[in-house]
């Protein structure tokens, strides 16, 4: 957050400090793996929340020049007025900018690979288009918009962003819903009545407005914290949760992580305001942190919180977290599916996913930086990249994650302890003698899409593209040892390697006497037969562009029909 969001507002990471200790561990004992029981609750599957996965998402990145009302660096800088920089940070992590087609210049240093310390504003409606994309990808269900106190300053930004998430998920195919945040909002009893009739009610209107039960999904986070953000006693806040279940809606409250025991976590008398709502939600970041506090938490927490919303009707949406990447609790991955593990095999109706797009605090799934060549070099120990622990993983890795989580909720997948999801994607049919076998040799490609061969046009001048019908020295390659199981390709027009020009963003071309990034590509085998190229330096598949029609280029995200050839020696 900006330094004067931060005097506005608590980060959710640093409310209530109490120690995961004490009555939790206390209560540690033997865990089974049946499920609980959950008669008596509310739970369908005609909905978007229950059985399914819904993310946090944020939405609240701006930058200088990107035509937002905000016109400033409005999250990535402590100081939004002036541009983000190592000197005027306020994030933890380092995004994967490169599906974004408009960025904006940091004043960070360059990257580890000499690219600009480029970031994306939330408000360019392709960047919401492209989260929802991957939301789609990986078969993420719901996204939950995040609706601070629009009464201020950041009201005309909020009021935009979820139109452009409610365009995106209509393009998408996924849903969203409201989920208002009261911290520091004076007036709320009132004014989130106001809102929601005169504003965010129209939204529901959408096919992509997530409903449950047949009513649209709210969400109310922070009644019943005990911290002075969020003030009120239960009276008024139970007020509001009937008015919004007069209003026909299916209310889920973001609730205290104890929210059952009335400790210093809970204020007192709250016990109606959280038994008010249809679903519960308790709050989780910076609660555990290894996969020793998840198994602790499952018993503590979990499962006797399952049990008390089964007696009340209640559905039950717990938090699951990837972990803080700057703090080193990820363990590529093995934290976040322990938690998924836990929660399935407990019962659960839904999970949330705290955050999509949180790179302030580092809880973010979107696509990340995968090493430090990807960070700017003057980001500090701090800002850490996938591989923080040792261990590879792709920028896209927590969505896959994510993905398979969600499998396992909804069944598709098995209830599993061992994490299916591998932290670098690598074609199951595709082995190192399959690649091998090809280096040292002469190659031609023809083109699915459209069954001609790939050329390097007029002699290696102009870009590749799939449009000959018979092979000479333009349509021949040779295959060469580019490293950790990659190839380069040097066309025998003209003896130069093929680039993925502008890191991907532009036609592939035979211009470069030397192998670099731009000129690595990973060769493969599909189950077909056929064979795919992805581009290293963009981890793109190659297509031939509008079935032949257009120049090679390394932009696609899967293997369709455009991104496959046959290869044969010559």
């Amino acid at each position: 957050m900006s330094e004067s969001h931060r005097k506005q507002f608590w980060s959710r990471r640093k409310v209530l400090t109490t120690a995961f200790g004490g009555t939790a561990a206390a209560a540690v004992g033997a865990f089974g793996i049946a499920r609980v029981a959950t008669a008596g609750t509310t739970a369908s599957a005609d909905g978007d929340v229950v059985g399914k996965v819904s993310v946090g998402y944020q939405g609240w990145f701006a930058t200088a020049g990107d035509g937002s009302p905000m016109d400033s660096w409005w999250h990535w800088a402590a100081d939004k007025a002036q541009a983000a920089a190592a000197s005027n940070t306020n994030i933890v992590s380092w995004p994967d900018v490169r599906e974004y087609t408009t960025t904006y210049k940091s004043d960070y240093a360059d990257l580890g690979n000499g690219q600009p310390a480029d970031l994306f504003s939330s408000y360019d409606q392709q960047t919401v288009d492209t989260h929802f994309l991957w939301m789609q990808q990986n078969d993420i269900d719901t996204a939950a918009l995040q609706r601070f106190n629009p009464t201020g300053g950041e009201g005309p930004i909020r009021d935009e962003m979820a139109t452009k998430v409610r365009s995106a998920a209509e393009s998408y195919g996924r849903k969203f819903y409201i989920m208002y945040d009261v911290t520091g909002w004076t007036d709320m009893q009132s004014e989130i009545k106001t809102d929601w009739t005169e504003k965010m009610k129209a939204h529901t209107a959408s096919s992509a407005y997530a409903t449950q039960n047949g009513k649209p999904v709210v969400c109310i986070w922070g009644f019943g914290f005990n911290d002075s953000k969020r003030p009120w006693e239960p009276e008024p806040c139970l007020d509001v949760v009937n008015w919004f279940k007069s209003q026909g809606c299916y209310v889920i409250g973001g609730v205290p992580t104890w929210w059952r025991t009335s400790s210093s976590d809970s204020r007192a008398g709250f016990s109606d305001v959280y038994h008010a709502f249809n679903m519960i939600s308790p709050w989780l970041v910076g609660r555990i942190g290894n996969v020793s506090d998840a198994d602790n938490f499952y018993n503590v927490a979990t499962v006797p919180d399952l049990e008390d919303c089964a007696e009340h009707g209640i559905d039950y949406q717990p938090c699951v977290l990837p972990g803080g990447l700057n703090e080193g609790q990820r363990a590529h991955g093995d934290f976040m599916w322990r938690q998924f593990y836990n929660m399935v095999r407990a019962g659960v109706q839904g999970i949330y996913i705290s955050m999509f797009d949180e790179y302030n605090e580092g809880n973010q799934i979107a696509k990340t930086a995968e090493t430090q060549d990807w960070v700017p070099t003057d980001g500090g120990s701090k800002m850490l990249a996938l591989d923080e622990d040792g261990t590879a993983c792709s920028a896209d890795y927590y969505l896959r994650l994510t993905g398979d989580g969600g499998k396992m909720l909804k069944g598709t997948i098995a209830l599993t302890e061992t994490r299916p999801t591998k932290p670098v994607v690598s074609s199951t049919a595709t082995t190192p003698t399959t690649v091998n076998s090809y280096v040292g040799k002469t190659i031609t490609l023809r083109a699915k899409a459209n069954d001609a061969y790939v050329t390097a046009d007029d002699g290696g001048a102009e870009s590749l593209v799939a449009n000959r019908t018979a092979v000479g020295p333009w349509e021949k390659f040779d295959v060469l040892d580019a490293g950790d199981g990659n190839i380069a390709l040097r066309s025998n027009a003209n003896n130069k390697f093929v680039t993925a020009e502008d890191a991907g963003a532009e036609p592939l071309i035979a211009n470069r006497t030397a192998i670099g990034s731009y000129e690595t590509f990973q060769l493969i085998t599909n189950s077909s037969g056929t064979v795919s190229l992805r581009a290293r330096i963009n981890d793109k598949y190659v297509t031939a562009e509008d079935a032949g029609t257009d120049p090679l280029v390394a932009n696609r995200t899967k293997i369709g029909a455009w991104e496959q050839f046959d290869i044969a020696t010559v």
